[in-house]
């Protein structure tokens, strides 16, 4: 990874030094957050993090995994927290930017409803294809797509997410006309391709690396900004004349009108955690890739994404039913 993309160890430590104080008023544990079960990628962005952050900040920090109502109940109970930094909400980009645009009723606001503090990875999606089409390269998968028009099929691991929402931008930049399947995640998604009972997906790039490197199956494409560092041989999207880049991140909140020494400290201490190359190496094994930022940054990435993704939302018409 480019070291530069974090402040140095030192400084961020002497910063955390400086602000420390303000994160150790109180005994209590501090409580991070996610919204979703455990066991997945962001839960194990979490318990790293704990991990590094008690040897660092030199407090108990315990994982929640508070699920449900599409991560709304954690999220609420973040939302609805005392500020005084003892609760975190850390969850997916998408979850805080996408989920409103697609509730018909928003609960919270994704600029203004909580604190921001650092992002803390992100990971890639893939076009991938089932051997059943023949295909082994993007070209080859849009020319049987058209040729088969019958099975123009693509399959996502929810609705309402990236994945969705990629699939209805590629559909209008190659002219294809597709249908969407949507799964409960990516294990029955990528069972599927394997059967040979879907053409073809959006889908974490994870979920399906190992199946590529197996041959049981053939990653195309990503939809990343550039080349994934685990498929180097893979190109991305743009390189193919298809100009979508799509890809999520983890990030990490507070409770609105969190005091600024506490956003300031816990930054820090992020900051100081995701730059040791021991953290990095075990989000790396996640399939996350680390890259922390300021409060700043992390709101500027909202808005670029809010940005991005609001228009093709609300030409979908798409709105989640419970």
């Amino acid at each position: 990874m480019d070291r530069r993309q974090f402040v140095s160890s030192s400084a961020a430590a002497l910063a955390l030094t400086a602000s420390a104080p303000a994160l150790a008023q109180s005994d209590a544990p501090i409580r991070i957050i996610y919204p979703f079960s455990a066991g997945g990628g962001g839960d194990g962005v979490c318990r790293i993090l704990a991990d590094e952050l008690r040897a660092t900040m030199k407090r108990n920090i315990l994982v929640e995994n508070r699920t449900g109502a599409n991560g709304l109940i954690g999220i609420k109970s973040v939302m609805t927290a005392p500020p005084d930094g003892l609760t975190i909400l850390v969850t997916t980009g998408p979850t805080i930017y996408l989920l409103p645009m697609v509730e018909p009723t928003p609960s919270f606001d994704s600029k203004t409803s909580f604190t921001p503090v650092s992002m803390l990875g992100r990971f890639e999606f893939a076009i991938v294809t089932s051997n059943a089409t023949g295909a082994k390269t993007f070209a080859d998968l849009v020319a049987w797509l058209k040729a088969n028009p019958s099975k123009a099929t693509y399959g996502v691991p929810s609705n309402g997410t990236i994945p969705h929402f990629a699939g209805t931008v590629l559909e209008k930049l190659t002219g294809l006309k597709l249908s969407r399947v949507a799964y409960r995640g990516g294990v029955p998604l990528v069972n599927d391709l394997l059967g040979g009972h879907l053409p073809f997906a959006v889908s974490a790039l994870t979920d399906c690396l190992a199946q590529h490197e197996a041959g049981t199956m053939r990653i195309v494409a990503v939809t990343s900004n550039k080349r994934s560092p685990f498929l180097k041989d893979v190109p991305n999207l743009t390189e193919l004349g298809v100009s979508l880049v799509a890809d999520s991140w983890y990030g990490m909140w507070l409770p609105k009108d969190t005091p600024a020494p506490i956003v300031n400290a816990l930054s820090s201490a992020v900051m100081v955690a995701i730059a040791q190359p021991a953290v990095q190496e075990k989000l790396l094994k996640l399939g996350v890739l680390p890259e922390g930022t300021s409060p700043e940054g992390l709101m500027r990435q909202v808005n670029a994404d809010i940005a991005q993704w609001k228009p093709v939302v609300e030409e979908t018409g798409y709105k989640i039913t419970q």
